[in-house]
């Protein structure tokens, strides 16, 4: 439908033990609930991501990228969302592997469109993750969102799959929010002329 948002919800972990799955299952069903956005969670737990990067040297500036046959379910995503969540931990001040990875392989599906994130740790919650990806996702032409979520001490924060925070959906509503007027936005934007990225 022409009024909801194509929301790609991306598990940037993969580390044993993870706790991504449950943040990602959660904010998922609030973005559900709040109707503007047709949902798709992807694990990047599933996607074949190789550290080694194809040449990108100035001679095949505009060529695409001879990607893996195991990543093209992040390539499809990447390239029809309109929107994106990026669920992350926080590991040495800064995030996973698996999540820049994923991120390198790929260049104008992050164009103008809208970045939100979710992240969790420990008394940081995260958000040294967030401001590195902030930097990375803002080189890529993409648009952060401003308002998100950081759960510290995870560990403790969290029940039944579910945050003990009474608080916290509104602020996950406030970021859906803000992250639907930046699609919409954006989507007419690309849709009146090319991006001059």
């Amino acid at each position: 439908m022409d009024n909801t948002y194509k929301l790609v919800v991306i598990i940037g972990s993969v580390r044993e033990g993870r706790f991504g799955p449950v943040v990602a299952s959660w904010i998922a069903e609030r973005a559900r609930v709040h109707g503007g956005f047709d949902v798709q969670i992807l694990d990047l737990a599933e996607i074949e991501l190789p550290l080694a990067l194809p040449d990108a040297s100035p001679k095949l500036a505009g060529a695409q990228y001879p990607r893996p046959e195991g990543m093209e379910s992040l390539t499809a995503a990447l390239w029809d969302g309109e929107a994106f969540i990026l669920v992350t931990p926080e590991y040495n001040h800064s995030y996973p592997a698996s999540l820049k990875t994923a991120i390198d392989w790929h260049f104008t599906q992050w164009q103008a469109k809208p970045v939100a994130f979710v992240s969790y740790g420990g008394a940081a919650g995260g958000r040294h993750a967030v401001l590195h990806l902030e930097n990375v996702l803002t080189e890529l032409h993409a648009v952060t969102v401003r308002d998100g979520l950081a759960f510290p001490n995870y560990f403790t924060a969290w029940e039944n799959g579910r945050p003990l925070d009474p608080g916290v959906p509104g602020y996950a509503d406030a970021m859906l929010d803000q992250l639907e007027w930046w699609a919409g936005t954006l989507r007419a934007g690309r849709r009146a002329a090319p991006y001059p990225g």
